[in-house]
């Protein structure tokens, strides 16, 4: 596995918005077997922090899933919908996610030395409010770190097969 942060050795930031952020990793496997494994929304749950269940899974037009999720924040239980708007193997997954917390992931899967290189970027809405405001550098340090360890439960998942 290997970080392939921004310059400075940390995740680099999707965008100026708080609510942004994106990172890589270097995968041990190819982009077929990354694809796959991402492909199926069982996976995003042992591999996301906090994502503590997905049901409802059905399979859309595009080859991709629409599902309900519950993912857990603070010990507060959200509820809501993944769409997948975007599934071109081995290439790209693209969501929406739906509900209470709402926002995008995009996932590009791309071959390189030793693997696959897996890049996600996120961005998520919250409600606006003055807790939003104030925290939103926390904010991005929560996602930065939570996609980081996403990444690095991918590419161990691959690492425990190798």
């Amino acid at each position: 596995m290997t970080d392939e942060g921004d310059a400075g050795g940390g995740p680099s930031v999707a965008s100026d918005d708080p609510f942004a952020a994106s990172d890589a990793v270097t995968v041990a496997a190819d982009p077929g077997a990354v694809f796959a494994f991402l492909d199926d929304p069982e996976n995003h749950a042992a591999i996301t922090p906090g994502l503590a269940d997905v049901r409802d899974v059905e399979p859309l037009e595009n080859g991709g899933k629409r599902l309900a999720y519950t993912y857990r924040m603070a010990g507060v239980g959200i509820d809501g919908e993944i769409v997948q708007t975007v599934h071109e193997p081995p290439e790209r997954h693209a969501f929406e996610l739906r509900g209470r917390l709402t926002g995008t992931i995009d996932l590009r899967l791309r071959p390189v030395d030793g693997g696959t290189e897996l890049t996600y970027a996120a961005t998520y809405g919250l409600p606006e409010n003055a807790l939003t405001r104030v925290g939103a550098p926390v904010v991005r340090r929560f996602n930065e770190r939570q996609i980081r360890a996403a990444l690095e439960n991918v590419a161990s998942a691959f690492d425990a097969d190798g």
